[in-house]
């Protein structure tokens, strides 16, 4: 006989699905971490690593990790290799989004579940589930699903209007997605933002230029001022470094895509490093996991961690659900971290390092670091930090006492206390050092790498060149290349044998720019010392400027 029980249970997106239950205790990437074409877990820090995630019922208490994975959703759901349900105990956006848009606009469903740790808890010992439009079965027990809609939103008369199509058919599909997702989010209402950055302008795989055409076709225009995240080629001189025809003239025109909707060619996953750069309390609409870190952690700009393509559609309304760290009691901390760090520094990998740790420590909370009060971080390794933490965690922010502009906020009343011992920064270095020993390759920019990086390495070279066999590749922002270009440095780091390479960047790049034949990989940053092995097949070793 089944036992029917009614405990929150809300079915976000998609409706009849089946299949075996894969519960992972640990939050998963899905870029970076999926294979897009196959379905099978490539993250080589992963738990499930070499597990399909094709046609299953995948249980995660949130997803982590670049806002990139919305894409790969989409692109496993467009080949047929999609998970068959996801199902999150906690809240999610990221695949949520991607599940919405792949049925939304692709007619692709994806089923979508946020319900509660009870009944997460006992679908993770489940072999099967089944799920309907209105009941969730496994076993002998029945859940009964509650459908978000846009009945759960109030919206003002011009946001009604868009939403009834007064801006054209493309506005109309991006006010939709953006209400079901702020629905999902259990926002209440939207609020304005004053600008956006787009980050599903990497050929990852075939759905994001499918995406990025299909809306484009549709006549859609941001109507924000909009920066685009770093691409797959360098723009300019993609043909004259041999990459193929086939694959360089699709990613310029994914890039020219966004492009034409408005969109200014930044091409750079830094967009903080700007001159324009977001404010305190400007309330604006980022994708990309670092930059967003960044911008709400240390700049005190306030964004959520939008998804791919929701990142175009809040920028086409001008409008984000109004929820989570846009709020003032939305950027809390939800747990202290006491760091035993030591009383000075001579290694800046140290913050990569702590960033990374504190993600494992921090996988769907904000967190609050104490300890560090002594030392000294300049922005880049604030950026370091952030880009690492940003790969093990979903969290959209963090603090650190002594040193971001909001460590001040009194945490939640329920907030967790932690410590972070040396022995967990001495284990998670040796986690994100598994790679050869005899380095070829010395990986800078992941994120895009600052003047002040850039006038670092040309400093510690000296008189010096690299070493026979090695290669240095710096991935570089526009606006920056232009500032090293005019401070007289590009013709010196050629002489130090340093290659400079705008638009695109480590998390993007291919052979030919990827040198082939590489045997040894290192890099100063954790955010692709944890990607690397999932993207090039490599391990790396990880090190501050100076090791490289």
């Amino acid at each position: 006989m089944s036992k029917s029980i009614t405990p929150e249970a809300r079915i976000i997106t998609g409706a009849n699905a089946s299949g075996r239950v894969l519960p992972s205790a640990e939050g998963l990437s899905f870029w970076g971490g999926v294979d897009p074409e196959t379905g099978l877990i490539i993250d080589a820090h992963h738990p499930e690593h070499g597990v399909s995630v094709a046609g299953r019922i995948l249980l995660m208490p949130t997803s982590r990790g670049s806002c990139s994975g919305s894409g790969v959703l989409l692109q496993l759901a467009l080949n047929g290799h999609a998970p068959a349900a996801l199902v999150f105990s906690e809240k999610e956006e990221v695949l949520t989004l991607g599940a919405i848009v792949s049925d939304r606009v692709f007619g692709r469903p994806v089923v979508v579940l946020h319900v509660s740790r009870t009944i997460y808890d006992q679908l993770a010992l489940a072999e099967t589930a089944e799920i309907t439009d209105t009941r969730l079965r496994f076993g002998d027990t029945v859940v009964n699903l509650r459908r978000v809609t846009h009945e759960d939103l109030r919206l003002t008369d011009p946001e009604q209007a868009l939403l009834a199509g007064s801006a054209g058919h493309a506005a109309q599909v991006a006010m939709d997605v953006l209400c079901r997702m702020a629905a999902a989010d259990g926002a209440e209402e939207l609020l304005e933002i004053t600008r956006g950055h787009i980050d599903g302008c990497i050929l990852a795989h075939d759905a994001n230029l499918i995406f990025a055409e299909k809306i484009a076709d549709l006549g859609a225009r941001v109507s924000v001022p909009t920066t685009i995240n770093a691409i797959s080629v360098d723009r300019e001189n993609w043909k004259s470094q041999g990459v193929p025809e086939s694959f360089g003239a699709r990613a310029s025109r994914l890039a020219d895509a966004y492009v034409r909707m408005g969109a200014r060619p930044t091409f750079t996953c830094a967009p903080y490093l700007l001159d324009d750069a977001p404010k305190a309390g400007e309330l604006i609409g980022w994708s990309e996991s670092n930059a967003v870190l960044y911008a709400n952690s240390v700049l005190g700009a306030r964004t959520a961690k939008h998804p791919d393509y929701l990142d175009l559609f809040i920028a086409i309304c001008g409008r984000a659900p109004a929820s989570g760290v846009y709020t003032e009691n939305g950027r809390r901390p939800e747990i202290v971290i006491d760091v035993a760090a030591p009383d000075t520094l001579n290694d800046e990998s140290f913050w990569p390092v702590i960033g990374w740790q504190t993600g494992l420590m921090a996988p769907d909370r904000i967190p609050l670091l104490t300890g560090l009060e002594q030392l000294r971080p300049t922005t880049d390794d604030l950026k370091a930090f952030c880009a690492a933490f940003a790969t093990t965690s979903g969290a959209p922010m963090l603090h650190i006492a002594g040193h971001t502009p909001e460590a001040h906020l009194h945490p939640r009343s329920d907030a967790s206390r932690a410590s972070m011992s040396r022995q967990d920064i001495a284990g998670a270095w040796y986690d994100l050092n598994q790679g050869e020993r005899d380095i070829d390759l010395v990986a800078i920019g992941s994120p895009h790498a600052s003047l002040d990086e850039v006038q670092g390495i040309a400093a510690l070279f000296g008189d010096h060149r690299c070493g026979d066999n090695v290669q240095m590749i710096v991935t570089i922002g526009r606006d920056v290349m232009r500032k090293v270009v005019a401070e007289g440095l590009t013709e010196r780091l050629r002489r130090q044998g340093v290659r400079l390479i705008p638009d695109l960047c480590w998390c993007s790049i291919t052979e030919p720019v990827f040198p082939a034949g590489t045997c040894g990989l290192m890099t100063n940053s954790g955010k692709y010392a944890h990607y690397a092995h999932g993207l090039s097949g490599m391990h790396a070793r990880l090190g501050g400027l100076s090791d490289c």
